[in-house]
């Protein structure tokens, strides 16, 4: 199918929104995330489905950067464990992107709702993770927001593909990677408990102390949430997590490491222990997520101060109040760079997580895990080298 009329970097004669409804009919909002609206969309002629994110031009800057930077990203991809982008649409006043449809649940309800579920099962999870990831390195492409409200199962059928989705964040990238981005909480676990966590009352607090354990790799595989993870996992996460990016595994060398392509994966049930877990550590974070979303997108409707419109030169997105990003330089600088990061306030935006250390995670909102936690834990997945 191909792309609307939209070509980045170019003087752009704009889509009539009559376009995007003649050839797409349009269903209600599904649910509006921190950049965009998420709809349900039918092809007119075909009657396929698909997905469409809708980003507000009005809403600023870093909305504008995001939906161009996901289309550039998207436009570049073509593998099997990733939402495809189908077709694409800039009005004056919005951008349309329209997807894949993935009619799967995400990884992390899916694995509530089971009655039995092993390291094998989650091996075979990160497996496709990993390839995917994998595929995007080689394009020099980094997600920097892997977790597992990001991997949706493609279909229901109970051999199901998972796939990739959501490239807001993704960056194009040759060198050391600079900015934090993400979440502190989403970086990946076997157990349900997160490697980095922090017990400050305050958000600020509790976020700056996390960037500093994990620019130290400051973590451990607390008893007695890891006692059923077996040694070949945690040497994996390990690995994954190691702050030297010469010594971390890559995504390739992850693919070859026994717990994924071999047979160290355990068999045992380890769900009865992890639920309780990811119900404490990460069913708080889902819902603070959907109080950021609420209040970003309140701000980001108010009239913007200093935003002639939709075109000018924008400040990085991903780095805190929209400031450049720091120069590039070695492992040190990036560290002291995060670290004047985390003296700025920055309200509405995501509590980060650093790029290169990123490993994806779990949650869900509270009331949902403790429904489903009669025996039900889920597992997590890795991360690589800028991922």
């Amino acid at each position: 199918m191909p792309f609307g009329c939209l070509t980045l970097g170019e003087k752009k004669d704009y889509n009539n929104p009559s376009e995007v409804t003649e050839k797409y009919d349009l269903g209600q909002i599904v649910k509006s995330e921190e950049f965009c609206e998420i709809f349900r969309a039918k092809d007119r002629n075909t009657l396929k489905m698909y997905t469409c994110k809708k980003f507000h031009k009005k809403d600023g800057r870093k909305v504008r950067k995001a939906a161009k930077n996901e289309i550039m990203i998207l436009k570049m991809i073509k593998h099997h464990n990733i939402l495809q982008l189908v077709d694409a649409f800039e009005t004056k006043k919005e951008y349309f992107l329209f997807l894949e449809l993935a009619t799967g649940r995400e990884v992390f309800d899916w694995i509530l709702d089971q009655g039995y579920y092993s390291e094998r099962d989650t091996s075979n999870v990160m497996r496709q993770v990993l390839e995917a990831v994998a595929y995007l390195h080689s394009l020099k492409i980094v997600h920097r927001n892997l977790k597992l409200e990001n991997l949706v199962y493609f279909n229901r059928l109970k051999h199901s593909k998972i796939v990739i989705s959501d490239f807001q964040l993704a960056k194009l990238e040759n060198g050391l990677i600079k900015d934090p981005c993400g979440t502190p909480e989403y970086l990946g676990n076997l157990s349900g408990n997160p490697p980095f966590y922090d017990d400050a009352d305050e958000d600020d607090d509790r976020d700056k102390n996390l960037f500093l354990k994990i620019l130290s790799g400051d973590y451990e595989f607390d008893s007695p949430y890891w006692d059923d993870i077996s040694d070949s996992a945690k040497n994996l996460v390990a690995s994954l997590m190691e702050v030297d990016q010469d010594q971390r595994l890559t995504a390739q060398e992850a693919i070859a490491h026994e717990w994924i392509s071999g047979n160290a994966a355990s068999d045992k049930n380890i769900k009865d222990g992890v639920c309780a877990q990811i119900e404490k550590n990460f069913a708080k974070a889902k819902w603070k997520k959907a109080v950021r979303v609420t209040t970003l997108m309140k701000r980001l409707r108010a009239p913007e101060q200093g935003d002639s419109g939709a075109s000018g030169s924008a400040a990085d997105p991903n780095t805190p109040g929209g400031a450049p990003a720091p120069p590039a330089g070695s492992s040190d600088s990036v560290a002291a760079s995060i670290k004047a990061a985390l003296t700025e306030k920055a309200p509405d935006t995501q509590t980060a997580t650093i790029s290169a250390l990123s490993l994806p995670s779990a949650a869900r909102q509270e009331e949902q895990t403790q429904a489903r936690c009669n025996g039900d834990v889920p597992q997590m997945l890795p991360q690589r080298k800028g991922d």
